[in-house]
C-alpha cells in the first residue's frame, strides 16, 4: 500500500465534497505465534488486520466511516459515507478535530524487530525443551508459546497534523504442569524477549513457571480470620487492572466510579503513588501520542494517597472543564474513541521483599487470585476471590496454602497498604495498556479458610 497515494486520494475526495475539517486514522496490527504441547509444535498462526477510520466535521457534527480496502475508489466512497453519517447525527460534537500539541516526546522505548516464523518456532521449541529438562516432575500437558505482535499507527488531519508510530513486542509464554504422587499443579509465566536475549528469556520463563508450580505442591488449608497480608506484585497489578476503570473520567461522568467527586482527596494510604507513563522503561508497548493526536506524558494520578486527576480524552476534558490527559484510545482502527491508561503502575517503595516479611511477622503471602473478573465488581470495588499462597511465620515464608477466599473492597484495600516493596513487576501490555505493581503489605485483610 502506498499511503501517500491513499492520503492524497482521500484529501481530493473530501475537497470535492466541500469537507474542510477531517481526520484520517490508520492502524495496522500484526500477530504471529508458534506453540508447542509436550515438546512438539502444535500450533502456528499469523495475521494482519488494519484499515482507516475517517472522521469529518460538518456543520458542527462528526461523522465516522471506516474501511479496510485501500484504493482510490474506496477513498471516494469512504468520504461520502462519512459525510452521510455526519448529516444523520443529531447532536453537535463537544470537540472537533485536534490541531496538534506544541511538541511531542521522542520515543524512549526499545526498538521493536518482529520475530520471523522460524525464530518463533525456535523459541517455542527451546522453551518446551527447557520446561521438561528443568525438573523431572514436569508432566505431559506442559505448553509453550512464542508470540510477536506489532502496531503501525498514523494520524493525518486537515490542520496539517501528521503523526506516525510503529511499536511492538516479542514474548515467550510458558505453562508448566508438575506432579508429585497423586497431586498435580500448574503455573504460567510470560517474559519479554529483548533483541539478542532469546536464551535468557527462555530461562526466565522456564524458572518462573516451573518454580511456581512446584511451590504449590503439598499446599495445606488456612484457618479463617483477619490477617496481615503481602500481595505479590503480579497479583496486585491484576487487581489494579480490574479496578482501573474507576480512574476514567468517562466512568466518573457516567456515575459508575467510586472516585466521583474525590479529586484532591485521600483515596489511599501515603505509601501509594500511582502513575501512568506511556513510555515507561521496561514497558512493552507505548506511544508519544494518543488516539486523538494529543501528546502523551508521564503523570501522577495518585500522589502519596491523594487523587490528582482522572484519565481524560478530549471530550471528557471538555465536559469537566479541564485538559486532556492524552488517554484517548482505540481498540482497533474502526473502534470509537475510549479512555485507557498506558503503563498504569503503583510505584515502588523503599522495602526489600525480605523486609516486608519481617514487617508482617505472622501472616499470609498471596501469590494467586482466581476469577478476578467474576469475583470482582469494578463499580463498587468489592471482591471475593479464591486464593493461594504461603503462610508467613517468624518473618519467613513457611508452608504453602490453597483454597482460601480473600474478600474486601479495593478502595479500602488501597487505604490499608502500609508498606510497598522496591521492585516493580510489570505485565505485558495488551494493546497499548499494561499494568504494574510492587508487592504490597495490607493490614487486617479478611480471609475465609477451613
Amino acid at each position: 500500500m502506498d499511503f501517500e497515494l491513499i492520503k492524497r486520494a482521500l484529501a481530493d475526495a473530501l475537497g470535492e465534497l466541500g469537507i474542510t475539517e477531517y481526520e484520517m486514522y490508520y492502524m495496522s496490527s500484526s500477530e504471529s505465534s508458534v506453540g508447542t504441547l509436550n515438546r512438539e509444535v502444535n500450533s502456528s498462526s499469523s495475521g494482519v488486520h488494519g484499515g482507516i477510520c475517517l472522521r469529518v466535521l460538518v456543520d458542527g457534527r462528526l461523522g465516522y466511516a471506516a474501511t479496510e480496502l485501500m484504493t482510490a475508489e474506496e477513498m471516494r466512497d469512504l468520504a461520502s459515507r462519512a459525510l452521510d453519517n455526519a448529516r444523520f447525527v443529531e447532536k453537535e460534537a463537544k470537540v472537533g478535530i485536534f490541531a496538534g500539541s506544541p511538541e511531542y516526546e521522542e520515543s524512549r522505548l526499545d526498538e521493536y524487530t518482529p520475530m520471523s516464523s522460524e525464530q518463533l518456532r525456535t523459541c517455542a521449541v527451546k522453551l518446551g525443551e527447557s520446561l521438561f529438562s528443568k525438573d523431572e516432575r514436569v508432566r505431559e500437558g506442559t505448553e509453550s508459546q512464542a508470540v510477536s505482535m506489532g502496531f503501525d499507527i498514523r494520524i493525518v488531519n486537515s490542520h496539517g497534523l501528521d503523526l506516525y508510530t510503529s511499536v511492538g513486542v516479542n514474548v515467550a509464554i510458558a505453562e508448566a504442569i508438575v506432579a508429585s504422587g497423586d497431586e498435580s499443579q500448574s503455573a504460567y509465566a510470560i517474559d519479554r524477549i529483548a533483541d539478542g536475549e532469546l536464551d535468557a528469556s527462555v530461562a526466565r520463563a522456564t524458572d518462573k513457571a516451573v518454580d511456581e508450580a512446584l511451590s504449590k505442591i503439598g499446599a495445606g488449608l488456612l484457618d479463617s480470620g483477619r490477617y496481615n497480608v503481602i500481595i505479590s506484585g503480579k497479583q496486585m497489578r491484576s487487581l489494579l487492572s480490574v479496578f482501573s476503570s474507576a480512574f476514567s473520567a468517562r466512568s466518573v461522568l457516567d456515575g459508575v466510579s467510586m472516585l466521583k467527586d474525590k479529586l484532591g482527596e485521600s483515596i489511599a494510604s501515603e505509601a501509594v503513588t500511582i502513575t501512568d507513563d506511556p513510555q515507561r522503561k521496561g514497558n512493552t508497548i507505548g506511544t508519544a501520542f494518543d488516539a486523538e493526536g494529543v501528546a502523551t506524558h508521564r503523570r501522577a494520578v495518585v500522589d502519596k494517597g491523594t487523587l490528582l486527576t482522572y484519565l481524560h480524552n478530549r471530550e471528557t476534558a471538555a465536559e469537566m472543564n479541564t485538559e486532556s490527559t492524552a488517554n484517548a484510545s482505540k481498540a482497533d482502527y474502526s473502534s470509537p474513541i475510549a479512555i485507557r491508561p498506558y503503563s498504569f503502575c503503583i510505584e515502588p517503595g523503599e522495602y526489600g521483599f525480605d523486609e516486608l516479611l519481617q514487617l508482617v511477622g505472622e501472616g499470609v503471602y498471596i501469590t494467586e487470585l482466581k476469577g478476578l473478573h467474576a469475583g470482582a465488581n469494578a463499580v463498587s470495588g468489592d471482591f471475593s476471590l479464591e486464593s493461594a499462597g504461603f503462610v508467613i511465620k517468624n518473618g519467613r515464608i513457611d508452608r504453602a496454602v490453597r483454597s482460601f477466599t480473600v474478600a474486601g473492597n479495593f478502595f479500602e484495600l488501597l487505604k490499608s497498604i502500609t508498606a510497598v516493596s522496591d521492585e516493580l513487576e510489570l505485565g505485558v501490555a495488551t494493546g497499548f495498556t499494561g499494568f504494574g505493581s510492587p508487592a504490597v503489605l495490607v493490614r487486617e485483610l479478611s480471609i475465609a479458610g477451613k
